[in-house]
C-alpha cells in the first residue's frame, strides 16, 4: 500500500520491505517516508548523520580528554548537594 500526502510518502511495512533500498534512496533524496504498521503505529525513515550520533569522533575526543584530565588531577570534587547547585549555578 503506498499513499502520496503532500511532502510525503506512506507505505505498508509490507512495501518497505519489498522494495527497502528504494526508500532509502529517496529519503537520501530529501523525500520523506512514513511506515505504516498496522492501524495504529507509524515510524519516520530519517537518514543520520555523523554529528547527529553521540558516540562521534568528536564525542570519542573529549570523552579522551576528560580520562587525560583525571588522571592528571585536573577535576572538581563535589561532596554535598549544595557544592552541585554552585557548580550548575543554582
Amino acid at each position: 500500500m503506498v499513499h502520496k500526502n503532500k511532502n510525503m510518502l506512506v507505505i505498508s511495512s509490507r512495501e518497505f520491505r519489498q522494495n527497502q533500498s528504494s526508500y532509502f534512496d529517496k529519503v537520501d533524496q530529501g523525500e520523506q517516508i512514513i511506515v505504516q504498521r498496522g492501524k495504529n503505529k507509524a515510524y519516520t525513515l530519517t537518514p543520520v548523520a555523523q554529528e547527529d550520533q553521540y558516540f562521534n569522533a568528536a564525542m570519542m575526543e573529549k570523552i579522551k580528554q576528560g580520562l587525560k584530565e583525571a588522571e592528571n588531577g585536573e577535576y572538581i570534587e563535589i561532596r554535598t548537594s549544595e557544592e552541585i547547585k554552585q557548580l550548575l549555578g543554582l
